[in-house]
């Protein structure tokens, strides 16, 4: 953008969803357009299909952050927090695979990579993933990320995965 950064851009646009795209995966840059009202932010180099998704998620009302940055800020934010409180008790009627997808989810993978990465399809991970949220009476997979780092499923200095 020749005269202003989306940043500005979004700032200008009180009131409106505005899903920021960009090359810039600075920490503050970031931090900024949320700061302005951004209610979305991506990366340019996403495949197509999560860019689709990303500005219909944005239209429909809700927030998303590609993954990468959701991980990086939620690193920064679990720095910062008091002490771990415990698993719900409910997380004891999660099934095991359920909590392999939690797991992934709280490393900020999309529905896509988890099924890539357990070899199923993306509607089987959609559907674990809306088990799971039920279960642990959580609204979306923002909350659930936090619950795994705050419970310390997923240490967030160094990624480590507890069962």
């Amino acid at each position: 953008m020749p005269k202003i950064d989306g940043v500005e851009a979004t700032r200008r646009l009180p009131g409106q969803r505005v899903l920021i795209v960009t090359t810039y995966e600075l920490d503050e840059y970031i931090v900024e357009a949320l700061r302005a009202g951004a209610a979305g932010f991506i990366l340019k180099h996403a495949p197509p299909d999560e860019l689709i998704h990303a500005v219909r998620t944005v239209a429909a009302g809700d927030s998303l952050l590609t993954p990468s940055v959701t991980r990086r800020l939620l690193e920064q934010v679990v720095r910062r927090l008091p002490e771990k409180p415990k698993l719900p008790p409910s997380y004891e009627e999660l099934t095991e695979r359920e909590r392999e997808i939690l797991l992934l989810v709280g490393r900020g993978l999309s529905n896509a990579e988890i099924a890539q990465e357990l070899y199923v399809s993306p509607g089987t991970v959609k559907s674990h993933v809306s088990h799971l949220l039920i279960k642990l009476g959580l609204r979306d997979r923002v909350q659930a990320v936090v619950l795994v780092y705050e419970t310390g499923l997923i240490n967030a200095g160094s990624l480590a995965e507890r069962v």
